[in-house]
């Protein structure tokens, strides 16, 4: 039985303890995995696009805990789903706000359900604390064993919060950059899938900041020392990176900077 965490609470202060408290009073043969709690405060579509990087990899039966969730309190809707990754099944609990749409995408399929059974949430439930007072319990009780459709109806117009879509041109591809890891790779909403549309990688080139990086390379030790690239990560997204530095100083890239990929009928440099 595995709970993971993934929160915009941060590591100072309680909130994950008393999550964690509540999923071992319910279930305590539980193992609790903390993802990561540093998501930036109130970014649902920072959070949503880590979930499908680790989501797969759990074993079956798995439950994942997402909570970053600025409307916590209001009328937005509390909800658990049952995906199919890879043939397996994984259980998901958190605000129905988008932060599970990036998973949905990749699942082969999923039902959902919406959390009004107030009886398996604990019997006090703080209106700024849904993480600790409704979707820990929820979460516990079901890797204890609960059916999900105990939980609430079945629903299906789930919150969707998509990435901005890549815009192409006949021969190149626009996109932008979503997010920036610890290591300052600066990772775009441009997929592999994508580059392929465009040929050969050695006719490709990546632009950004004004700088042309290039063709896409296989791995960061493909360049010298504090050379930027581009490269696909292990997600499958584009990235831009610099060998042994950060991308998002030494190029000045933000959240949302400009990324462009040009084919050519020929390598530019041939």
């Amino acid at each position: 039985m595995v709970i993971t965490f993934l929160t915009d609470f941060g590591y100072a202060d309680a909130y994950v303890g008393a999550m964690k408290g509540v999923a071992l009073g319910i279930c305590p043969g539980a193992t609790l995995i903390d993802i990561t709690h540093a998501v930036p405060p109130q970014d649902v579509l920072a959070g949503a696009l880590l979930l499908p990087a680790y989501v797969p990899f759990y074993p079956p039966g798995s439950v994942h805990v997402a909570v970053v969730d600025p409307g916590v309190g209001s009328e937005r809707r509390g909800v658990a789903l049952e995906v199919w990754l890879g043939g397996a099944r994984q259980l998901l609990v958190g605000p129905d706000n988008g932060i599970f749409w990036p998973v949905l995408v990749e699942a082969e399929d999923f039902r959902a359900v919406s959390l009004t059974e107030a009886r398996y949430w604990r019997p006090q439930v703080a209106p700024t604390f849904h993480g600790r007072d409704v979707f820990t319990p929820v979460a516990a009780r079901l890797a204890a064993g609960l059916p999900l459709e105990a939980l609430g109806p079945p629903i299906s117009d789930l919150t969707r919060l998509e990435p901005p879509p890549v815009q192409r041109e006949a021969d190149a591809l626009l996109g932008e950059i979503l997010t920036i890891d610890h290591f300052g790779n600066c990772a775009s909403n441009i997929r592999a899938g994508d580059l392929a549309g465009l040929g050969e990688v050695s006719r490709l080139r990546v632009v950004v900041a004004g700088r042309d990086l290039g063709p896409p390379r296989r791995t960061f030790a493909d360049v010298g020392v504090g050379v930027a690239l581009a490269l696909i990560n292990s997600a499958g997204y584009l990235e831009v990176a610099v060998r042994d530095g950060r991308a998002d100083v030494a190029l000045g890239l933000r959240r949302g900077a400009p990324i462009r990929v040009d084919a050519f009928s020929a390598p530019p440099d041939a």
